[in-house]
């Protein structure tokens, strides 16, 4: 159990270094979040209208406003809805390992 929990912190913690909005800054996460998207469009920023087009994590192909990896504060809410892949550490509804045939798909533009 211990050995299990340190292996799910470290994955946490290396999730988080990789998916770091700000280059490595050491932020806030709230200020990170109010900040616009970097200039590669990876991220979407915090002002779109969840469910557009806009609000698109081109890193993780989700949309921006329910992406776990970047926004590491959404896990509660959908662990408490019960859609969590504790496996991969990542919603059921976007885990693409658990669920191959799934298709997260953009919204068309002007959405």
């Amino acid at each position: 159990m211990i050995r299990r929990s340190l292996l799910l912190s470290l994955l946490v913690a290396l999730s988080l270094a990789a998916c770091s909005k700000d280059g490595g800054s050491t932020a806030k996460p709230e200020a990170a979040a109010a900040q616009p998207a970097k200039q590669d469009g990876a991220h979407a920023p915090s002002t779109v209208k969840p469910g557009s087009h806009e609000d698109w994590c081109g890193e993780h192909q989700v949309p921006e406003s329910q992406c776990t990896r970047c926004n590491p504060d959404l896990i509660p809410a959908f662990k408490a809805t019960g859609d969590w892949c504790p496996e991969h550490s990542l919603p059921e509804s976007q885990c693409l390992k658990c669920n191959p045939d799934l298709e997260i798909v953009r919204p068309p533009k002007g959405s």
